[in-house]
């Protein structure tokens, strides 16, 4: 008899929901973690960087709405620590036992079919899950690698003080995000980008807006340059560009991604081998008999949302219900002010746009409506919704409804059938669903063009 039906190695967020669905339903299940039961997005990512960005947001509404604020910084730093319970998993635990789910602590891998090793200790089950997660990636810059204290997501969040000057190598979430709560929290910011817009695997449209706010706020955006060597000065940090300038700051964020941990951790005992981008799944996130993997390691997205659907989808699996994953209509959401989203195709035949500026919730939102950068873009095959993205105050929000459209296929004529309540940010969709109802009707631009 196995000691477990399922054991779960890596408990960060997927592969905590995972074990949860699990023991709801009826499975003995452990759970290994070598840090933190929660894993990165509770105490090194999403969490505590949304909790750093959200003083510097309330202030700048507030200003923006006829009214005064000032950040606390001190009180902000202190908010962070309590949103990721300084650092400790004692309520993590709590939920674990709660649940009936065993917590092995140390460092797990692969000891053949339906086995695993924690730091030594072999364990069995009927199935093992794999939730190994990400690491960051350090780019091979001449000297990076070299160099003491440079930050990655973890130290970022984590700041005990502002840094006088940041200097952020990467122009994605990670560095858009922080550049602002660092902005906003009173450090000036230098950001270098080899894209030539920050969310490079967004819509330029959606990129080229981000970073004219950004910019607005005092961040100076380096684009289409490339680091050609890092080095240390003194007390400061030094980049040189590929155009032979060079930028210094007393505190280096490298924010250029993340590798799937899906190396040394046993495959091999099971006749698997790691792929270029992480560990290949079928469709069920089936890796081999009884062995599943979820979020980051699949390398599939990396994205904490994704690694929970997955974590669903392979719960069903084992507890005999049959189920797929679909990603055709992920979200992505940068929670920046104002938010960045988008989800599903960036190229259509048929795509409409409306600025933000012409909502009527703007105008009660905030003095500065007019200028406002923000807008909706719709993309269809003329049918049904295919893709959007947005920018705009919590257009993550607003555009799930674009996600659950193209998730479900619903037809447009629906989609303009739905009522839209007043006011909200949600009535874009009257204006731009009209718009893409007339593109439908005139026959639309040239196949593969971009969102506007």
């Amino acid at each position: 008899m196995s000691d477990y039906d399922v054991i779960v190695v890596g408990g960060g967020s997927p592969g905590e929901h995972c074990a949860g669905e699990l023991a709801d339903g009826g499975l003995r299940v452990a759970l290994v973690e070598r840090e933190l039961v929660g894993g990165e997005c509770s105490y090194w990512a999403c969490i505590p960087s949304k909790t750093l960005l959200r003083p510097g947001e309330a202030v700048h509404q507030a200003r923006e709405a006829a009214a005064t604020a000032q950040v606390d910084v001190g009180a902000a730093l202190a908010w962070r620590d309590f949103m990721v319970s300084d650092y400790s998993d004692a309520g993590q635990e709590q939920w674990l036992a709660s649940k009936g789910i065993d917590l092995l602590r140390g460092t797990g891998k692969l000891a053949g079919t339906g086995a695993v090793e924690v730091d030594g200790v072999r364990h069995s089950a009927r199935h093992v899950v794999l939730a190994n997660g990400a690491d960051p990636v350090i780019p091979p810059v001449p000297g990076l690698r070299e160099l003491d204290g440079v930050w990655t997501n973890r130290e970022v969040t984590g700041m005990k003080a502002i840094p006088r000057h940041l200097l952020i190598l990467g122009g994605g979430p990670v560095g858009a995000e922080m550049a602002q709560a660092v902005r906003r929290l009173g450090g000036d910011v230098t950001l270098a980008e080899g894209a030539s817009h920050v969310l490079a695997r967004e819509p330029a449209p959606l990129g080229n807006a981000l970073g004219a706010v950004l910019r607005a706020e005092g961040i100076e955006l380096l684009l289409g340059v490339h680091v050609t060597a890092a080095r240390r000065d003194g007390e400061d940090y030094v980049l040189v560009l590929d155009n032979g300038a060079e930028v210094r700051g007393d505190h280096l964020l490298v924010a250029t991604g993340r590798r799937p941990r899906a190396h040394g951790i046993g495959l091999e005992t099971v006749g698997v081998q790691a792929g270029e981008h992480g560990i290949p799944v079928d469709a069920r996130l089936r890796v081999a008999e009884r062995l599943w993997a979820i979020g980051d390691v699949t390398g599939i997205r990396l994205l904490t949302h994704v690694g929970k659907y997955q974590g669903e989808v392979v719960a069903s699996n084992i507890l005999g219900e049959p189920r797929e994953a679909h990603y055709e209509a992920i979200p992505d959401v940068v929670y920046t002010d104002p938010q960045a989203a988008a989800v599903g195709a960036t190229e259509a035949r048929f795509i409409a746009t409306t600025p933000v500026s012409e909502v009527a919730k703007t105008e009660t939102y905030t003095r500065a409506y007019a200028q406002s950068t923000g807008f909706l873009t719709l993309l269809s095959d003329g049918e049904r919704l295919t893709g959007a993205c947005a920018l705009g105050p919590e257009a993550g929000e607003w555009l799930q409804q674009a996600t659950l459209a193209i998730r479900a296929r619903v037809p447009l004529v629906v989609l303009r059938d739905t009522i839209q309540p007043f006011p909200t940010f949600s009535e874009i969709y009257v204006a731009t669903l009209k718009a893409l109802h007339n593109e439908i009707a005139g026959g639309g631009q040239p196949a593969g063009t971009t969102a506007p």
